[in-house]
């Protein structure tokens, strides 16, 4: 009757360790195929855990097996005494042998069984919205509560922060490996940046979702603002943003998403980290190979800085850079909670002093939340106190809300507040659009990037009562500021006065 038997070199401890390390990746590779197929799970990773890791895992039980019996071989060599290692045999005509078989095959199976389970489901936990946002509470506090109130709320964070793929996926990890040790030391800056720099490109996250070949015509955007003064004033703003985007050869390349059209590239520089800086763009039509560049006339950068930096390729995230964690600033939260009736504006002044108590700086929540009813209640106690003794019920819910809107956008123990992440859509509270289209951009042979408000919106409807404006027409209304600023507003940016606050 023949025997196994594997080469004399293969008996030593290396070899074995490699073999028996082997066996188990392999067996739990089969056991997490099995798991995909008959629990039906969905996610991205499991491939990458199933057939990458765990197989890395066996080829270095496999190097482990030559490496052993190369040893064993330079010792023989070298004439030292080798003492030949016996595999263990089974008789399962003994008794002891057989239990001990039975046992050690059913435990084996249950062990590999429960830890590759085990295993997956705390992976597929560390990719979960839980451990991202509440693992280090303290610390991504305001990201996950942001998240929790934004657009992507039902979207996963590894869905954009990762991303399908082993590639990104071992960068995220070993990002993450020094996130909690920064966390464990408390050695991480408060606010945390953004981590723009490592960043995966849109088109490999964004676009998954959002198309922009397919984005066509306009979008109705109706803006309600009330004015600081006693009667919280209505002031909205009916708007047609014009989205645009699409390719140029099916003349669809118009509006805003024209710049990240298929046949077209736009680069600049930034000078600062945030990127509300940018002296130098260029434009590049992809079809006919012409290249514009535009130079900031007012701060233009030096050849030589120009020379010594990269260039990037505008994306997505140059406008959209906050799409998910989003810090309304006290007048944008303030609004909203008028809007659906969380605070009467029936209430006077009560624009003005909830915006106050809100923007105010304060250490603490809990700090905060004393202080917000403290401003409320003594305006009101200080300047109507008829009003205060009769509509208690109404200022209370005032002082409630403003805490609530407080506290999903303001976190005092990181420094988190609207003002530290300025957000490139639009150009009301930050530069935005402005940092390329405010006019002072401009090329060799005196070309502009477009200041013209029309470019991107027409307004449909504006004001409310006796200053209500409507539109019929393609050319939509002049824009008129709400308080009588002259000519300032053509002259000037939103931004430079509305800062979030009271004005």
């Amino acid at each position: 009757m023949l025997k196994f038997r594997l080469p004399r070199l293969a008996y030593n401890f290396i070899s074995s360790v490699g073999a028996a390390i082997a066996i188990v990746a392999g067996l739990m590779v089969v056991t997490m195929l099995f798991v995909s197929i008959f629990t039906k799970i969905e996610n991205p990773y499991l491939g990458i855990f199933s057939f990458m890791i765990l197989p890395a895992i066996l080829i270095f039980g496999l190097i482990l097996i030559p490496i052993g019996m190369l040893r064993q071989w330079r010792k023989e060599k070298r004439g030292e005494k080798v003492e030949q290692t016996r595999w263990p045999y089974v008789d399962l005509n003994i008794r002891a042998h057989r239990n001990a078989f039975f046992i050690f095959i059913f435990g084996t199976f249950f062990f590999v069984v429960l830890t590759a389970v085990g295993s997956y489901q705390t992976f597929h936990f560390s990719e979960s919205v839980e451990f991202c946002g509440t693992t280090c509470h303290s610390v991504m506090e305001p990201e996950h509560t942001a998240y929790q109130n934004s657009p992507h709320a039902r979207v996963a964070c590894v869905e954009c922060h990762v991303g399908p793929g082993a590639g990104w996926y071992t960068k995220s990890k070993l990002s993450g490996a020094y996130q909690v040790y920064a966390t464990l030391l408390n050695k991480y800056p408060r606010p945390i940046p953004t981590p723009i720099e490592s960043l995966r490109p849109a088109r490999e996250t964004c676009e998954q979702c959002h198309w922009p070949a397919k984005f066509f015509g306009g979008m109705q955007k109706k803006i309600d603002h009330y004015m600081y003064d006693d009667s919280n004033s209505y002031h909205p703003i009916n708007m047609l943003i014009k989205v645009g985007g699409g390719k140029r050869g099916a003349n669809q390349a118009t509006g805003i998403h024209w710049h990240i059209s298929s046949d077209v590239k736009v680069e600049y520089i930034a000078r600062d980290e945030q990127r509300e800086d940018i002296p130098w763009v260029r434009y590049t039509n992809l079809e006919t190979g012409e290249v514009t560049v535009y130079h900031d006339e007012d701060d233009p950068m030096t050849q030589e800085k120009i020379d010594s930096l990269e260039p990037r390729v505008m994306d997505c995230v140059d406008c959209h850079n906050r799409p998910s964690h989003i810090y309304n600033p006290p007048d944008r939260a303030i609004d909203n909670a008028l809007n659906t009736q969380m605070i009467n504006p029936a209430i006077p002044e009560v624009k003005m002093v909830a915006v106050e108590a809100m923007a105010e700086e304060y250490s603490t929540d809990e700090e905060a939340m004393e202080k917000i009813r403290q401003h409320i209640n003594g305006f009101y106690k200080e300047n109507y106190p008829e009003l205060y003794e009769q509509e208690k019920g109404l200022i209370e819910q005032a002082i409630q809300t403003t805490r609530e809107k407080f506290s999903l956008n303001i976190f005092p123990h990181m420094k988190v507040r609207w003002d530290v992440y300025p957000d490139h859509i639009g150009h009301f509270y930050f530069k935005g659009c402005m940092r390329c289209h405010e006019g002072n951009h401009s090329s060799d042979d005196g070309q502009t990037i477009s200041h013209s408000c029309n470019s991107c919106h027409i307004i449909l409807a504006q004001g409310s009562g006796e200053t209500y404006e409507v539109t019929y027409q393609e050319e939509g209304l002049e824009f008129k500021h709400p308080v009588d600023i002259y000519e300032a507003w053509r002259e000037m940016g939103c931004y430079e006065c509305h800062t979030g606050t009271q004005p």
